[in-house]
């Protein structure tokens, strides 16, 4: 190994070593994944479905839960602002919280139910997916309470957005009032309350959306400029992502091979926010997502990438 790739990695540990020294509050939609497992051996004599014979299920972090686990994972002190509502759904979703030592702020709604996604798969193969969740903004004493819970002395701040209700302009109003890093996982929908953000992450479909198309580099440059961002990644797929700074730079693809991209999202903002915040180095960050990317697409479903897990990758480079 020659002494640059020497050089790059061990910048590359020091920057994983200082993430034990940050706070990230995460705000945004809590979703609780559910994955059912089972065999397929035949055919309904109701009707001509599948019937899954369940071997085991299991409850992960989602959404914005996802984010906070990623950051937690890798030695971040991490603070998860979300609603939960009053079911079972609240007592999984707070122990997996608890679990993954993540300082709990969520706030309880008995009007809506825990968005949860339960997802039936076979062999490895995804058959169904169910959806419980209320998408109505959050209002009321929920909503006091979620901006009361935001006074936290924090490094930065991750705004989860997937459209779910939480995201909302009296919410972002008091998050840029904060004066902290702030980056967003955004959602087309919401596009008018990203304004002046220190960082968006929309992934290419989104990006067009919210922007006004053409090829990636002009769409890019036109959509930072409209919404007043310092900082923007396109996340691009099996392409890699898009950085869009002072110049504009392209970090192909880690990944060996492409399992499940669920929580892809999750994991790169979770990245790209803590490491710029630890370097000051875009470059850097981008590196390190694309390759905390690469390794989170190879687990099935929602999956937090671990510390470990980086600094192998690291040594492998």
């Amino acid at each position: 190994m020659n002494s640059e790739a020497l050089e790059v990695k061990e910048r590359f540990k020091k920057v994983v070593e200082k993430l034990k020294d940050l706070r990230i509050l995460v705000v945004g939609d809590l979703i609780l994944d559910r994955y059912i497992f089972g065999v397929v051996e035949r055919i309904s004599p109701e009707a001509p479905v599948p019937v899954v014979e369940v071997e085991r299920e299991e409850f992960r972090l989602g959404g914005a839960a996802n984010v906070a686990n990623n950051l937690a994972s890798l030695g971040v002190k991490t603070y998860l602002l979300g609603v939960t509502g009053s079911d079972y759904g609240k007592h999984i979703m707070k122990g997996l919280i608890r679990s993954a030592s993540i300082e709990d702020l969520t706030v309880e709604d008995s009007q809506r139910p825990t968005t949860e996604k339960a997802r039936v798969v076979s062999l490895s193969q995804q058959l169904l997916r169910i959806d419980w969740e209320d998408k109505r903004p959050v209002s009321g004493k929920t909503l006091d309470k979620l901006l009361e819970r935001l006074d936290v002395d924090v490094d930065g701040v991750i705004l989860s957005d997937y459209a779910k209700g939480v995201v909302c302009e009296p919410l972002v109003k008091r998050l840029k009032e904060k004066r902290v890093f702030l980056s967003v996982d955004p959602k087309p929908v919401n596009k008018h309350l990203y304004y002046g953000v220190d960082l968006m992450t929309p992934n290419e479909k989104e990006a067009k959306q919210m922007g006004q198309g053409g090829p990636l580099e002009s769409l890019g440059w036109t959509l930072k400029k409209e919404l007043g961002l310092k900082t923007l990644v396109i996340t691009l797929g099996s392409k890699g992502m898009a950085l869009f700074d002072k110049e504009y730079a392209h970090f192909p693809a880690k990944a060996k091979q492409v399992y499940d991209v669920s929580g892809a999202g999750d994991t790169v903002v979770a990245v790209l926010t803590a490491s710029y915040i630890a370097s000051g180095d875009w470059h850097l960050a981008c590196e390190l997502a694309n390759l905390c990317a690469g390794i989170v697409v190879g687990k099935l479903g929602t999956a937090p990438i671990t510390l470990q897990e980086v600094l192998s990758a690291i040594e492998e480079r």
